[in-house]
């Protein structure tokens, strides 16, 4: 067995060096997509060891944006059930390249969602999250909106690591974490049990073999399926979506190892199983096409 790292080890560390004016180039701006023992818990710009933020209430916020984003379900237990942060999927605090890094990010809401058919700003967003990447919809009467006071911190610290950045233009790095289109395996002629055995060789040393993960030191990785996963509509339950981030971010510490086809293999064995209910599934994909990769609406 191969080891790996881990789909999402929540990051909970300080980092070094910050800066408050846009970086010269990706390379200043992200940790490098290809990870190693020395970079795989840095965080570039850090609000919590930034001394140049100062302690007003605006820096708070932000302070407290980026302990929500690392560790939301410890942080926001009343809307995030589940037990994923969102630096589970936006590694090193959502600053690593091609691991759907949010740096610069923020300007280019208001922007529109295919899924809901309307125009997001950047608290839309963040909401979608919370309703479904943390299945905050398990409890129908305390859910997040775009008012609540997490949905608001986490915001202000998007803002702020995307300072700098123009509004209206993305960043270079933004959308790099998709398999090409012409690499894609028709879903009927993905095999999960192939993605199962794959899954076994490199996966489990984090995950574990009932992929609710392990704990290495004091991080543990996230779980990928059952009740303390992300939730049927989460973005990440979608195949072609979920083999993305297999594809360029995992495993943690070896990214980029697998191949394009390994990924979707894999991604098909991890949607194949059992996770959380969202209720407003119906509410999707009412004005654009459902996605062939959206298994989970077509069960």
């Amino acid at each position: 067995m191969r080891v790996g790292c881990a789909l999402g080890l929540t990051l909970v560390v300080a980092a070094t060096g910050c800066t408050r004016q846009a970086p010269p180039n990706a390379a200043a701006a992200l940790v490098p997509a290809t990870s190693t023992m020395v970079t795989a818990w840095e965080v570039p710009k850090n609000p919590l060891t930034d001394r140049s933020l100062g302690d007003s209430p605006t820096a708070r916020e932000i302070r407290w944006g980026y302990q929500l984003f690392t560790n939301t379900p410890k942080e926001a237990p009343a809307l995030a059930h589940g037990q994923i942060a969102c630096s589970n999927c936006h590694l090193n605090a959502g600053q690593r390249d091609r691991a759907l890094p949010l740096v610069g990010v923020a300007g280019m809401f208001p922007e529109p969602n295919k899924r809901s058919g309307r125009t997001y700003q950047l608290v839309d967003r963040i909401v979608d999250c919370f309703w479904r990447s943390e299945n905050g919809t398990a409890t129908p009467d305390a859910i997040a909106t775009p008012a609540s006071k997490e949905v608001v911190a986490i915001a202000a610290y998007i803002d702020w690591i995307s300072d700098g950045y123009a509004a209206g233009h993305n960043p270079p790095w933004r959308g790099h974490n998709t398999i090409a289109a012409d690499h894609l395996i028709p879903i009927d002629r993905l095999d999960a049990a192939a993605g199962g055995t794959l899954f076994n060789d490199r996966c489990t040393s984090c995950h574990g073999a009932d992929g609710q993960g392990v704990w290495i030191g004091d991080k543990k990785a996230a779980p990928l399926w059952g009740p303390a996963s992300w939730n049927d509509g989460a973005g990440a339950a979608r195949v072609y979506t979920l083999a993305g981030m297999i594809r360029y971010s995992m495993p943690y510490l070896d990214p980029g190892s697998l191949t394009d086809e390994e990924a979707q293999q894999i991604a098909a064995y991890i949607t194949s199983k059992p996770r959380p209910e969202y209720p407003f599934k119906a509410k999707d994909y009412l004005s654009s096409p459902l996605p062939a990769d959206a298994v989970y609406y077509r069960r």
